[in-house]
């Protein structure tokens, strides 16, 4: 039987897929940051909680809040993780329904928000609980309503506009903890502890420093790629580094004209 050999290493990237050291560190993460599973009283009226505590979650930029909410049929307190807003506190009471006054922690959809309003933790789906906007000091603002399909648009954090059925529920107010990429690391024991909280992805070290069996940028007499640094959406895994299907390479220069789509 003829043993097949493998040309060449298996380079950072396809390594990376693989999991084994570069799986991220969740051990001491405090659980999933979610809305409440939408129920009867959210649909139709509201339910209050408190919030019991602001704490911090390892590898997440954002506080998180633990807030207590009645059991809907059992003599009992639940608890639930939501992503704090800015200007939460303890002993805060959080409205989560369709009847919620529009103050700022609160939960309601976004179909009852009036239009330009800040949320925060916006679902895709109706009832996921949460996808959109949920990082450090970033928000979605509400555009627009379609009372016709039920549907409501906003705005991302990246700038793109979306449409997502006004049933689904978002957290009023802009999610704390803003301003965090804007002091410096400064040094390399902070990018450190910063990426042992994440997964292991620091340092990074650069294909040109590398040798030849390493990476398709590696080896010569001087650190230099010596072909285009663009590759195509179909090379093999080992050769797939660079910029993967560039369909421009440069500087932005100048201005882009978009074609008037009228009225928003």
């Amino acid at each position: 039987i003829e043993k097949l050999v493998s040309m060449g290493r298996i380079i950072r990237a396809q390594r990376k897929g693989r999991g084994g050291i570069f799986k991220s560190h969740t051990h001491h993460r405090k659980g999933a940051a979610q809305l409440r599973p939408l129920d009867f009283a959210e649909r139709n009226g509201y339910i209050r909680g408190v919030v019991r505590e602001i704490i911090h979650d390892p590898g997440r930029g954002a506080p998180l809040a633990r807030v207590a909410f009645r059991h809907a049929y059992k003599h009992k307190t639940v608890k639930q993780t939501f992503i704090a807003s800015e200007g939460t506190y303890t002993g805060q009471f959080i409205y989560c329904g369709v009847r919620a006054d529009l103050a700022i922690g609160n939960v309601l959809p976004v179909g009852q928000l009036p239009e330009g309003t800040i949320v925060c933790n916006v679902e895709q789906i109706v009832g996921d609980r949460g996808r959109f906007a949920r990082t450090s000091g970033n928000y979605a603002t509400i555009i627009s309503h379609n009372v016709d399909t039920k549907r409501t648009r906003i705005k991302l954090p990246s700038g793109v506009k979306k449409t997502i059925p006004s049933m689904c529920r978002a957290t009023i107010g802009i999610v704390a903890g803003g301003g965090r990429v804007d002091k410096p690391l400064l040094k390399a024991g902070n990018a450190f502890y910063k990426y042992k909280a994440k997964t292991n992805r620091w340092p990074v070290v650069r294909g040109v420093a590398m040798n030849p069996v390493e990476h398709p940028h590696g080896g010569g007499n001087h650190q230099h790629i010596g072909h285009p640094s663009t590759v195509s959406r179909y090379a093999p895994a080992g050769k797939k580094v660079g910029l993967i299907a560039a369909r421009r390479t440069g500087r932005l220069r100048g201005t882009k004209v978009l074609p008037y789509k009228g009225p928003e």
